[in-house]
């Protein structure tokens, strides 16, 4: 019975104590253009994440950026542009110093993920546009690419100026 509750209180806790947009931007320039034509969209997102300790013990934010821009296929003419940083504050217990960093850059971002998605939905749609249905995000291979990115970079040769 001792052992099971070692191993409860050795389990990681994670609880989400709010979650808010930083900074957002939705840029309709097929509207300022006053371009109503029938057009196919073509839409890329790039997504980064950022994670820092708060003043307060066990405290942490985890933030996920979105950068959205959608083109017409026919052309290079762009529709629209939305850029949003969202943020988590998330209470974090029984996570390993050296595992903090994974699970405030794969975990977090995974569980504000979808209030972010509906975000993304209704500003697209609100905005005139059908509403944007972002896919599923893999946290773990984009923490593995910047780790190889980050290496990478580190492992260079560095030109003498």
């Amino acid at each position: 019975m001792a052992e099971e509750e070692a191993q409860a209180a050795a389990a990681p806790q994670m609880r989400v104590l709010g979650q808010y947009i930083r900074d957002m931007s939705f840029e309709n320039i097929m509207a300022q253009k006053g371009s109503n034509a029938d057009v196919q969209p073509d839409v890329q997102v790039q997504v980064n994440l950022d994670a820092k300790k708060r003043s307060t013990d066990n405290q942490y934010e985890s933030s996920i950026k979105l950068n959205v821009t959608s083109k017409d296929t026919g052309g290079d003419t762009t529709l629209f542009v939305l850029e949003i940083d969202y943020v988590g504050i998330f209470h974090i217990e029984g996570v390993p110093d050296d595992q903090i960093h994974p699970f405030l850059l794969i975990e977090c971002p995974r569980m504000i993920f979808p209030f972010l998605r509906r975000i993304v939905s209704d500003v697209t749609r609100d905005g005139g546009f059908p509403p944007l249905n972002l896919e599923n995000i893999d946290f773990v291979s984009l923490y593995r690419n910047e780790i190889a990115r980050r290496q990478a970079v580190e492992g260079a040769p560095k030109a003498d100026a």
